[in-house]
């Protein structure tokens, strides 16, 4: 059957996954230098949690602009000009001479970077039923994993035989590459000459959706009187601050705690990344899974968000471990349950609401994710500067590694709140 339907919308995917991996390819390639760069620019725990914070302060600003864009001139535009924005900003970090030129570099990042899951989910809302959407959504949102996994073999190596600099500017330049294959390979289904009609009938086949694409445009007021819209805020402010800290600081953490020298590639992380890779796909298709078992959607997606937010809960425990590998088991399995958290909570938008509403939504969610980005690092420069004063640097990861472990639970209730069913929102 699924070879007479076509395939052509897992091509989509295959993009999507290699924008997501650039994405987090040039947003990673800071922690990995983090102790190359303090050493040079005597940076504090603080200085480098304020240029974390101009990356998410800019990224907060511009997911809201973005997904109000990308709804307004479509998603192949907008994730080509997202793109070229991000990696012209990624290459001038190359240049970068001082802390505060760091801090404008990676608000300029930010601005650019703010625009990928916006017209990511936009993208698998046009090509795919909700059947397949949450598969779809981890499937690309393995990216960032992938991203993650890449630099700690391919940022020390650069590092190791050119500089810093060099880093920055061959990184950053990888994304010109998928530029060209966007402009080559991807239209909207309707537009795509490469579809088959049986492949067309399949991706439009949610009856509940039928006729919803009108071309009339949403207004942010609108949304935000909208209960589903709440839940997602709610879900995204208090579970992506967390991945922003394992992104940020799990170089720095690896290197303090367990003595990694980040100047070479780092097998810890390549680990935890592969595992968080298996989560965002993993979690995908469980939720799929139940859908296609017959399950109400909004009952699929809450018991993979509940179960998943329970995996995340023993990280606490990483306090009693006694060496690298057992503080990888947890914070691996921590990591992959919030990439297949991830690839349910970004399904919800286009679950709940119509897809001419969708990066709007997907904009104010990740806008309120990043404030909670904004702020998180404020709290975790300044414990850590503290406990590295008294000599007890590992006490304040301890703390924060309590704070990750009830967050996810506590999004889950809220959403449950503001969305008991995850009615589909008529506008």
């Amino acid at each position: 059957m699924s070879q007479s339907i076509g395939k052509y919308r897992w091509t989509v995917v295959a993009l999507l996954f290699f924008a997501t991996t650039i994405n987090y390819l040039d947003r990673q390639i800071i922690g990995l230098l983090k102790p190359t760069l303090e050493a040079e620019f005597q940076w504090t725990e603080t200085d480098y949690s304020n240029i974390v914070m101009c990356f998410t302060a800019s990224y907060a600003l511009a997911l809201l602009v973005f997904g109000r864009i990308i709804d307004i001139i479509g998603v192949k535009v907008g994730y080509a000009v997202s793109l070229i924005w991000w990696s012209f900003a990624a290459i001038l970090h190359g240049l970068a001479n001082s802390t505060g030129s760091f801090m404008v570099m990676r608000a300029l990042l930010g601005l650019g970077e703010a625009g990928n899951f916006p017209a990511a989910i936009k993208a698998v809302a046009e090509w795919f039923p909700k059947k397949e959407r949450a598969l779809a959504t981890g499937i690309f949102n393995a990216g960032t994993n992938m991203g993650a996994l890449i630099a700690p073999v391919m940022v020390p190596w650069i590092l190791g035989h050119y500089g810093w600099k060099e880093a920055f500017i061959i990184v950053g330049a990888v994304g010109f590459i998928w530029l060209i294959f966007w402009q080559l390979y991807y239209e909207k289904p309707a537009q795509q000459k490469r579809l088959s009609k049986a492949e067309y009938d399949l991706i439009h086949s949610d009856a509940e959706e039928a006729g919803e694409d009108n071309g009339q445009k949403v207004s942010w007021g609108q949304l935000f009187r909208i209960p589903q819209t709440w839940a997602f805020i709610f879900g995204k402010m208090l579970t992506d601050p967390i991945w922003w800290f394992f992104l940020f600081w799990l170089p720095s953490y690896f290197s303090t705690t367990f003595n990694i020298d980040l100047k070479k590639p780092s097998l810890p992380l390549v680990v935890v990344y592969t595992i968080a890779t298996v989560g965002s796909v993993g979690g995908g298709y469980l939720s799929s899974w139940f859908i296609q078992k017959g399950w109400p959607v909004f009952r699929a997606r809450k018991t993979a968000m509940l179960f998943f937010a329970l995996l995340v809960v023993p990280i606490f425990t990483a306090r009693f471990a006694t060496d690298i590998w057992q503080a990888v088991a947890l914070i691996g399995l921590a990591m992959a349950a919030h990439q297949a958290w991830s690839a349910n909570i970004f399904t919800t938008a286009s679950d709940m609401f119509p897809k001419r509403a969708v990066s709007s939504v997907v904009g104010i969610g990740g806008m309120a994710g990043s404030v909670g980005g904004i702020l998180f690092p404020v709290v975790v420069g300044k414990l850590l500067d503290h406990y590295k004063a008294l000599d007890q640097l590992t006490t304040g990861y301890n703390i924060l590694f309590i704070i990750c472990s009830v967050a996810y639970l506590l999004a889950w209730g809220i959403m449950h709140l503001f969305a008991p069913k995850m009615a589909r929102v008529e506008l």
